[in-house]
């Protein structure tokens, strides 16, 4: 499992690395390039990777709770 959450979070960092090398010239101050990402990213990233719904959302829970993740606004 704990492979998975690692897998995870390096393809969602990958995933943010990629958009943030393309506009790290004009890239505002706000841009954060590492942990904790989005909790919208962690669902997309867990989509991608063939995990059902309710699998990806706990996925991204535990991932909260260890801090790589923010938590979801409601």
């Amino acid at each position: 499992m704990r492979r998975m959450s690692m897998a995870l979070a390096l393809a969602v960092a990958a995933g943010g690395l990629g958009v943030a090398a393309a506009t790290a010239q004009a890239a505002p101050a706000s841009l954060v390039l590492g942990p904790p990402f989005p909790y919208t990213d962690c669902i997309k990233a867990t989509a991608q990777h063939g995990e059902s719904r309710a699998y990806g959302k706990w996925h991204c829970d535990q991932l909260v709770k260890k801090g790589w993740v923010k938590p979801p606004s409601r």
